[in-house]
C-alpha cells in the first residue's frame, strides 16, 4: 500500500488560516462543551465578563439559562465573600497575559456542594497580539483508574498520604511504598488518580482542615495538624485552592 506523505507545517498552518477565515461562528466549542457534563467552559471579554458559557456553568450557578450570565463576572454571580478572588485570578490572567494550568481548586458554586476540579486558563490574543480575553475549563477530578495495570502499587502510596498528611511527606518516600521511579509514580498518580502527587497532598490536606474548620477548634492548631509549618502558609495555599482564607470559609459554613 501507497504510504501518505506527511503534511508539511506550512500546509497545516495554510489550512488552518483558511478554516478559520471561513468559519461563519467561531464559537463553534460552545456546542461541544455542552455536552460535558463534568467540564466547566467559558470565554471571558478584557474585562472578565462572561461572553460565551456552556450549560454545566450555567446548572451549576443556579441561573435559568445563559442569558443571564453573560455580560457579568464572578463577583456578580458568586457570593462576595469569594466572588472577588475569583475576580481577582481572572484580572491577574488578563493583566499579565500568564496562562494557568493543572491548577487544583476546590469550586463553591452558589447552587451546588463544594467540588474539587483541575482548572485551566488562557489568555486570547487578537491579530496585533495584545490581549482580547481569556477562555477556560475547570474539569470535575475524575474516579480513579481502578483496572490500571498499578492501581495496586499506586493505591498504596495514596493511602500512605492519607495516613500522614499531618508529616512533611516528599515524592521519593511514595515512590519507594509504589516500588516505582519518582518520574513513574508522578506519571501513574497523574493518570489513575487525575492528580500528580503534590497535588493529591494538597486536596487530603484540605479535605481534612476544611472538616474541622466546621468544628471550634483553633486556627493555628488546625494548621499544624494538617502538615503546615505555620497559619500563614496554611492560610496561603488554602486561599490560593479554595478562593477564600479558613477563617472566612468558616464564617460561610456557619452561615449555611
Amino acid at each position: 500500500m501507497k504510504q501518505l506523505a506527511a503534511p508539511t507545517d506550512t500546509t497545516v498552518q495554510t489550512d488552518r488560516t483558511l478554516l478559520a477565515a471561513s468559519l461563519a461562528n467561531v464559537f463553534f466549542a460552545e456546542a461541544l462543551f455542552d455536552a460535558l457534563p463534568d467540564v466547566v467552559f467559558f470565554v471571558k471579554g478584557k474585562q472578565a465578563q462572561y461572553l460565551l458559557a456552556n450549560r454545566t456553568l450555567v446548572t451549576r450557578c443556579g441561573l435559568p439559562d445563559k442569558a443571564a450570565l453573560l455580560g457579568r463576572t464572578v463577583s456578580d454571580i458568586f457570593p462576595s465573600r469569594f466572588g472577588a478572588n475569583y475576580l481577582e485570578q481572572d484580572m491577574r490572567v488578563l493583566s499579565t497575559g500568564i496562562d494557568i494550568h493543572d491548577q487544583l481548586e476546590l469550586h463553591l458554586y452558589p447552587n451546588c456542594a463544594p467540588g474539587w476540579c483541575v482548572t485551566h486558563k488562557i489568555v486570547l490574543r487578537d491579530r496585533h497580539g495584545d490581549i482580547a480575553g481569556m477562555a477556560g475549563i475547570s474539569r470535575d477530578l475524575a474516579m480513579p483508574d481502578k483496572d490500571h495495570p498499578v492501581y495496586k502499587r499506586v493505591a498504596a502510596a495514596a493511602r500512605f498520604i492519607h495516613d500522614h498528611y499531618d508529616q512533611q511527606l516528599q515524592i521519593g518516600d511514595l515512590a519507594q511504598i509504589a516500588d516505582l521511579s519518582v518520574s513513574q509514580v508522578e506519571r501513574y498518580f497523574q493518570k489513575i488518580f487525575s492528580l500528580n502527587p503534590r497535588q493529591m497532598i494538597i486536596k487530603t490536606r484540605l479535605d481534612a482542615a476544611s472538616a474541622m474548620l466546621a468544628g471550634h477548634g483553633n486556627i493555628t492548631e488546625i494548621a499544624v495538624a494538617c502538615g503546615y509549618h505555620d497559619h500563614s502558609a496554611f492560610t496561603r495555599q488554602f486561599k490560593a485552592t479554595v478562593g477564600m482564607t479558613p477563617r472566612a470559609y468558616r464564617r460561610l459554613l456557619r452561615a449555611r
